[in-house]
């Protein structure tokens, strides 16, 4: 991706992705249980936007035990971290973004102790 401006925006075009971005900017690495939690989709629905973003270099993945995390990916052009950066900014007090991260903060067991996924 470090090449390719419209595929990176292509990702961030789909309403789901963003969100997801968003997330990831706001905390850092996440579970596939918190995100599911935090946006109310079906496992196979995040799932697959995490798919299409691993594909497209956005996010970079870690397996621990049978959980697996997400988080961006940290060598992406500054243009692009400053683009998400700025993104999280203009977004973090709207609609759905604000309530996504209400949601992940009020979820219980999170994974730190065990995970749901």
């Amino acid at each position: 991706m470090h090449s390719e401006p419209e595929l990176f925006f292509q990702m961030l075009a789909d309403t789901t992705r963003l969100r997801i971005a968003m997330l990831l900017q706001r905390q850092g690495e996440l579970c596939v249980c918190e995100l599911t939690h935090a946006l109310a989709l079906s496992q196979p629905k995040i799932s697959r936007h995490l798919g299409q973003m691993r594909e497209a270099g956005l996010v970079r993945t870690r397996r621990a035990s049978r959980w697996m995390y997400y988080r961006l990916e940290p060598e992406l052009p500054g243009w692009m971290q400053r683009t998400l950066m700025a993104t999280l900014e203009g977004v973090a007090a709207l609609s759905p973004y604000k309530e996504d991260a209400q949601t992940l903060a009020a979820m219980p067991n999170r994974p730190e102790a065990s995970c749901c996924a």
